[in-house]
């Protein structure tokens, strides 16, 4: 053979190889999230979300401007914000909480660290609050059902 047809040998042999799956590749599984109703806590919005990957599930809560500030308004000022979030399997385990006070100024921040393995078919529940003297907690909430 010639250079020319050992060159277009390989380079069909490589395309080929790189167009095969390989034994062992991981399969990519999407990411749903669903998120419950927003709630207006503390002067805020808010709003807990699910994050469902296969059988993987992880909960944020997110806390963010209830609108934009009025036209000559001054910047808003930081806030430290005293934050709940859990979740678990509906009739089931926990899957865990945190709480803790949570910096806000103007920017959306989310609250995460809740979650785990749950079976598919499971119903899962998670909820947040925020709290800033002198408004109380008032959590929002979602259910969701993981699919199989």
């Amino acid at each position: 053979m010639n250079r020319i047809a050992l060159l277009a040998a390989g380079v069909a042999g490589a395309a080929t190889l790189l167009a095969a799956p390989q034994a062992g590749a991981a399969t990519t599984t999407a990411t749903t999230v669903t998120c419950g109703s927003s709630g207006l806590q503390a002067g805020l919005s808010t709003k807990v979300c699910a994050e469902i990957t296969g059988d993987q599930v992880q909960f944020y809560g997110q806390i963010s401007l209830a609108g934009p500030p009025s036209p000559g308004s001054p910047a808003p000022q930081p806030q430290e914000l005293i934050t709940g979030l859990s979740g678990q399997v509906v009739g089931g385990a926990s899957l865990g909480s945190v709480n803790g006070y949570t910096q806000f100024t103007a920017s959306t921040v989310q609250v995460r660290g809740v979650g785990g393995t749950v079976p598919c078919g499971s119903t899962v529940h998670a909820s947040f609050s925020v709290a800033k003297f002198p408004w109380n907690p008032a959590p929002v909430s979602v259910d969701v059902v993981v699919p199989c």
